[in-house]
């Protein structure tokens, strides 16, 4: 018989099926040992690696990601009506989606791997106000009234499509992915200098909830964990968020006893395992010489615990970390192949001080936990110059929209 033609990658319907049994918890190291071709001819699906998403502008038609297994890029189309309306800013990536924003503030869930789509309730006046910002909606575009001294609403102005986020949604956070009618998941959205989130049950709230989280200062990043969302301020204070999926009465517990570790910065916050993390970095500042070294870190809390407490995380074991800084959302696992283990991926370099070489060229930064020292590996040169929004991880259930 004639060898099968892979150079499309796998036929669609198997493509879902693997899809359907990683959704559901299977291990993806049950899937590593494959034929060469369908390494060659889809990059990610070995070991359904995480891979870092590439900027794209304005009326782009395709999605760029960058393999770092592979250590190359590759694309995949957008929708044939998102391509024509273009003009859609990245808003957060979770569970393998990536959600997208237009000018009218109304959002979209894409899975780029597959082109499924499940569209959020977009977002109003309400959602702006608790950003203490004062918009209306003009000729379908969004206008931002400033405040004068004397607490009157100034002139408007139109918001660009670059400054929505600002405005509106700055990241949105998936409780899982979306199930093949497009519901079975909560989204949870951090707003602009806000103590308070934005949350709709996907595909069945026809517009967001606003919830307060009794925070000092505005949330700063949101993690799901246990079944509960926690948003967390800029300080590292912890607010639990229940009562979500199930359509009850919402309600928010602050834990003021679960401070961040003070000496730590560039704080990101992650679920693995059932366990909450804060990855930062430790900062020795030498003046005379003008210069600073930096460690990462690692800790780690168990919220089931009575007295839950920050450990700090020396040996990780098989645990992998990819950690984004242009999103907040970050993740773990120890079913990713070809990765270092007990090692932390940083979509972007922390501080580019002593590695001037890789100023102009775009690299990651991978940091061991057991030392807490770092490498900065350079892209591939053709993709060099761009810096990744953040990792993902594929997701090949097709779902609803296809």
């Amino acid at each position: 018989m004639p060898e099968p033609d892979w150079s499309s990658g796998l036929p669609s319907e198997h493509l879902e099926d693997i899809g359907k049994l990683l959704a559901s918890g299977t291990d993806a190291a049950l899937f590593r040992s494959v034929c060469s071709p369908w390494r060659d001819a889809v990059p990610f699906a070995p070991s359904f690696a995480p891979v870092l998403l590439l900027p794209f502008g304005p009326g782009s038609d395709r999605v760029t990601l960058y393999s770092v297994v592979e250590g190359k890029a590759f694309s995949r189309p957008l929708p044939d009506d998102d391509a024509a309306r273009g003009n859609k800013v990245p808003c957060g990536l979770s569970c393998g989606w990536l959600a997208l924003m237009d000018a009218s503030a109304a959002v979209t869930l894409l899975n780029p791997f597959t082109g499924a789509r499940v569209e959020l309730p977009p977002a109003d006046e309400r959602v702006a106000a608790a950003s203490s910002m004062f918009v209306s909606k003009e000729d379908g575009r969004w206008v931002l009234h400033p405040v004068n001294d004397y607490g009157n609403a100034a002139a408007g102005c139109t918001i660009t499509l670059e400054e929505m986020r600002q405005f509106f949604f700055l990241e949105i956070v998936l409780s899982a992915p979306p199930d093949a009618d497009g519901r079975g998941c909560v989204a949870m959205a951090v707003l602009p200098s806000s103590t308070e989130v934005a949350f709709c049950r996907v595909g069945v709230d026809s517009a967001w909830t606003l919830l307060e989280t009794y925070l000092e200062c505005s949330v700063d990043s949101v993690v799901h964990c246990q079944g509960r969302f926690l948003a967390i301020d800029c300080t590292g204070e912890i607010s639990i968020c229940s009562n979500i999926a199930t359509g009850g009465t919402p309600t928010t517990t602050p834990m003021p006893s679960l401070s961040a570790p003070e000496e730590l910065c560039h704080r990101s916050y992650l679920e693995s395992n059932g366990e909450l993390y804060v990855v930062g970095v430790l900062v020795d500042v030498f003046r005379w010489a003008q210069r600073f070294d930096y460690s990462s870190v690692v800790y780690r809390c168990n919220l089931q615990d009575p007295s839950p407490a920050w450990t700090r995380v020396n040996d990780a074991g098989d645990l992998t970390l990819f950690v984004s800084n242009h999103f907040r959302h970050s993740f773990g696992g120890t079913s990713v192949s070809r990765l270092n283990r007990n090692t932390i991926y940083f979509s972007d370099p922390l501080y580019l001080y002593g590695v001037n070489q890789y100023r102009s060229d775009h690299c990651l930064e991978i940091a061991d936990i057991a030392t807490g020292t770092w490498e900065v590996k350079p892209f591939h040169q053709k993709v060099q110059g761009l810096k990744a929004l953040g990792g993902i991880r594929p997701n090949l259930w097709r779902g609803r929209g296809m």
